[in-house]
C-alpha cells in the first residue's frame, strides 16, 4: 500500500475508532503513530519523533491561553455571573413576547464572552434560565431549543479556545481571529432572538412574559452585571488594541473573574480546589486531543496527502464556491457526532491547504480568517442538529420530562436560521473581515 492510499484510509479508521467510543485524542494518536511507523518502515525514526513530540508541541507559549480561559470560565460560574447576566437581560426584555427566552440567548452571549465553551455555556445557562422559562409557561421545545442554540454562542463570541487552536494550526494572528468572530457572533445572537420573536408572535401560546420592570429594577440589575462588562472590555479590548497579548489577556481575565468570585462569596478553599481540578481536567482533555492531532498531522505530512489533494482540487477546475460548500456540508454532518475542537484538529490540516489554493478574491490571510469563522459556525450548527447534536443532550438532561421530539422540533427554526446565516457570511465575506480590516 502506497503512502497516499494509507493516509486516505486513515481518516475513516479514525472515525471508526471514535464511533467505537475510543477517546478522540487517543484514536488520532494511535493512527498517527502507526501510520508514521508504516511510512518510515523502521521504528527508530518513530521513536525519535515520539521523544520530542509532546515537548515541542506543549512548549508553544500560545497554548497557555487554553487553561487560562478554562479557569476564567470556572471562576465566572462561581461568581454568579450567569445569574446576573440572565437577570439583567430579563428585566430589559422579559415583558416582550418571547422576551425571557430572548433574554436567555442574550445571557448566553454575555456568558460566552467570558467562558469560551459551547457545552459549558449551554449547561450553565440551562441551569439558570430553564427553570424560569418553565415557570412562566414557555413551551418545553421552545425553551430547550433556544437554550441549546444559545449555548453555541459560547464558542463563537470571543474569546474562544477553538479559535486559538485554529489560529495555531493555520499560523494566523489570534487577536485577528477574535476580531473576525465578533460581528458573526453578534449576528448569531440577534438572529436567534429574531427567531424567538417570530415564533412568539406567530404562536403566542408557546411563550410567556413577565411584567415590565421599573427603571430602579433595571438599574439594580445593571449594577450586578457591570463587572462582567468591565472584564470583557479589559480582556478583549486589551487584546484588540495591542495592550497585551491574548495569553496575557487570558491571565488578566482569570485573575479578574477570580477576584470577583471571591468578593461575591463563591470562591472558598473548597471551591478553589474544585475549580483547579476542573481546569486541570479540562486542560488535560484538550491537550490530549492536541497531542493526538499533532501525531496524526505529522503522519499526513509524511504521506503528502494534503498537498496532493490541494493540487488535485486545483487541477480539476472546480469552482472555489463548490469546494467550499462541500467542505461546509461535511462539517455540518460530522459536527453532529464530534466536538468542535476535535473536528478542527482532525480536518483543518487536510482542508486548509485545499482552500488556500482557491481564489475567492481575498488575500491568503483574509481567506484563512474567513474560512476559520465559517468552519467554526458550521461545526457549531452540528451541535444543535438532530438527532445527535451534543448541545441538545446537555439541555435535555436538565429537562427529562420534555420529550426529545419536542426539543428536536424546537431547535429546527434555529438550525434553519444558522444555515441562512452561513449563506450570508459565505456570500458577503466583508461582514466577517470588517473589523480586522478596520484595525489593520
Amino acid at each position: 500500500m502506497d503512502d497516499l492510499t494509507l493516509a486516505a484510509w486513515s481518516f475513516p479508521l479514525v472515525l471508526l475508532l471514535i464511533f467505537l467510543r475510543m477517546p478522540i485524542g487517543l484514536a488520532m494518536l494511535l493512527v498517527g503513530l502507526s501510520g508514521s511507523a508504516m511510512i518510515y518502515g523502521d521504528v527508530v525514526p518513530l521513536l525519535q519523533q515520539i521523544k520530542t513530540l509532546a515537548y515541542v508541541e506543549f512548549a508553544n507559549h500560545s497554548l497557555t491561553i487554553i487553561p487560562l480561559f478554562l479557569l476564567m470560565g470556572q471562576f465566572a460560574s462561581l461568581g454568579g455571573m450567569s445569574q446576573a447576566l440572565f437577570k439583567a437581560a430579563e428585566v430589559f426584555m422579559g415583558h416582550r413576547k418571547g422576551g425571557v427566552a430572548m433574554a436567555a440567548v442574550g445571557a448566553c452571549a454575555g456568558f460566552g464572552s467570558i467562558c469560551g465553551s459551547s457545552l459549558a455555556t449551554a449547561a450553565t445557562m440551562g441551569q439558570v434560565a430553564l427553570p424560569e422559562l418553565r415557570r412562566l409557561g414557555y413551551d418545553g421545545g421552545l425553551a430547550t431549543g433556544a437554550l441549546a442554540a444559545g449555548g453555541t454562542l459560547g464558542i463563537l463570541i470571543p474569546p474562544s479556545v477553538v479559535l486559538v487552536i485554529y489560529s495555531i494550526l493555520t499560523e494566523q494572528n489570534i487577536a485577528v481571529m477574535f476580531a473576525a468572530a465578533f460581528l458573526p457572533g453578534i449576528l448569531a445572537a440577534v438572529s436567534y432572538m429574531a427567531v424567538i420573536s417570530l415564533i412568539a408572535h406567530w404562536k403566542p401560546h408557546l411563550s410567556g412574559e413577565v411584567p415590565k420592570a421599573s427603571w430602579s429594577e433595571r438599574a439594580q440589575a445593571l449594577i450586578k452585571v457591570w463587572p462582567v462588562v468591565v472584564i470583557f472590555l479589559i480582556v478583549v479590548g486589551g487584546i484588540y488594541t495591542g495592550m497585551f497579548t491574548p495569553t496575557e489577556g487570558a491571565a488578566v481575565g482569570a485573575i479578574a473573574t477570580g477576584v470577583l468570585a471571591y468578593l461575591r462569596g463563591g470562591l472558598t478553599r473548597q471551591t478553589l480546589t474544585n475549580t483547579i481540578d476542573g481546569t486541570a481536567t479540562g486542560s488535560a482533555m484538550v491537550f490530549l486531543i492536541v497531542l493526538g492531532a499533532v501525531a496524526y498531522n505529522n503522519f499526513l505530512a509524511l504521506s503528502g496527502l494534503p498537498q496532493e489533494m490541494a493540487m488535485w482540487v486545483g487541477d480539476q477546475g472546480f469552482s472555489p464556491w463548490m469546494v467550499l460548500a462541500a467542505i461546509l456540508v461535511f462539517y455540518v454532518i460530522f459536527g453532529c457526532v464530534m466536538d468542535s475542537l476535535s473536528m478542527i484538529l482532525l480536518t483543518v490540516p487536510i482542508f486548509f491547504p485545499m482552500i488556500s489554493v482557491l481564489d475567492f478574491g481575498l488575500s491568503p490571510d483574509e481567506t484563512a480568517v474567513w474560512f476559520g469563522i465559517l468552519v467554526l459556525i458550521v461545526v457549531e450548527v452540528g451541535l444543535i442538529t438532530p438527532p445527535v447534536g451534543m448541545n441538545l443532550f446537555v439541555i435535555q438532561s436538565m429537562a427529562p420530562d420534555i420529550p426529545i421530539k419536542s426539543t428536536y422540533r424546537g431547535v429546527l427554526p434555529f438550525v434553519s436560521m444558522d444555515l441562512l446565516r452561513v449563506i450570508v457570511l459565505v456570500a458577503f465575506p466583508a461582514i466577517t473581515l470588517l473589523i480586522p480590516r478596520l484595525s489593520s
